[in-house]
């Protein structure tokens, strides 16, 4: 009979969790490495393609061309001033647009005559494009940069205040029953139990409003600017130069996979629990 002590029972116990611990880090390497093969599978297909002329490279310029075209325009300085005014424009709308939908979204979430008051409009207003309403927009704020972070703020607005009114709202009753239970004052209630609640879904709601700021930034540059990636997409196609086009349509890609990254690295800072 196979002698087993408190010991060695202990020792093999580690063992066998060291061993399911480096699976799962392989598991997550896996998981990495697929992440990062896919946009290379299709930049070298579209290489491929591209060179061989199964696709027209008129149209369809190899990513290599692209490259060295994205080269060409950031050593005449057109490129970085492009890509400057966008962001400061993306920035600003978000930033904007995060801060309203994170307070009106919380007050929906807390005090329900808010929420019945402000949620039909909410509901009306959703549905309608704001680039629908950059008439009106640029009506009320004229033609400059305000007309276009009002646009961005307009789109983020409303997933990051719905998600937030939805994190509230699923708050696990018993946390509500605790604070009232030991008298917590609204105050207390609205920081300490509704805004931290709600991070998890409201988080969900900031990083849809960031991919929706940079849909709308090139739209709203396309219609009404003078500058900025939209602006340059937009020229370029009118002028027929898809290679530099491309440049513009592979950094607002670049973007939304970057600032997807930041908001999914400050849900794991905010929400470690999750």
């Amino acid at each position: 009979m196979k002698d087993e002590s408190p010991g060695t029972f202990h020792e093999n116990a580690i063992e066998v969790e060291r061993r399911a611990l480096k699976k799962e880090k392989s598991k997550k390497l896996a998981r990495h490495m697929l992440t990062i093969a896919s946009p290379l599978f299709l930049l070298a297909l579209w290489e491929v393609l591209s060179l061989t002329a199964v696709i027209d490279p008129r149209l369809f310029p190899p990513p290599t061309e692209i490259i060295r075209t994205s080269i060409q325009m950031l050593g005449e300085g057109e490129l970085l001033t492009d890509v400057g005014v966008s962001l400061l424009r993306v920035f600003a709308g978000f930033l904007l647009g995060s801060v309203i939908g994170i307070i009106v979204g919380l007050l929906m979430g807390v005090y329900l005559p808010i929420r019945f008051f402000v949620s039909p409009l909410v509901m009306a207003l959703m549905p309608i494009p704001t680039l629908a309403l950059l008439p009106i927009i640029i009506f009320i704020f004229g033609i400059g940069e305000w007309a276009k972070i009002v646009t961005i703020a307009g789109s983020v607005f409303f997933p990051v205040a719905i998600n937030t009114m939805a994190g509230v709202v699923n708050i696990d009753p018993i946390y509500v029953d605790v604070a009232k239970n030991y008298g917590a004052r609204s105050k207390d209630f609205f920081f300490k139990i509704a805004l931290p609640g709600s991070l998890p879904v409201m988080l969900e709601g900031i990083q849809m409003g960031q991919a929706i700021a940079l849909l709308t930034i090139v739209a709203a540059e396309m219609m009404g600017a003078h500058s900025g990636i939209g602006y340059l997409i937009w020229t370029k196609y009118k002028a027929f130069l898809l290679s530099e086009m491309y440049v513009g349509l592979v950094l607002i890609s670049f973007f939304g996979y970057f600032f997807s990254l930041l908001v999914r690295l400050l849900k794991v800072k905010l929400t470690p629990w999750r």
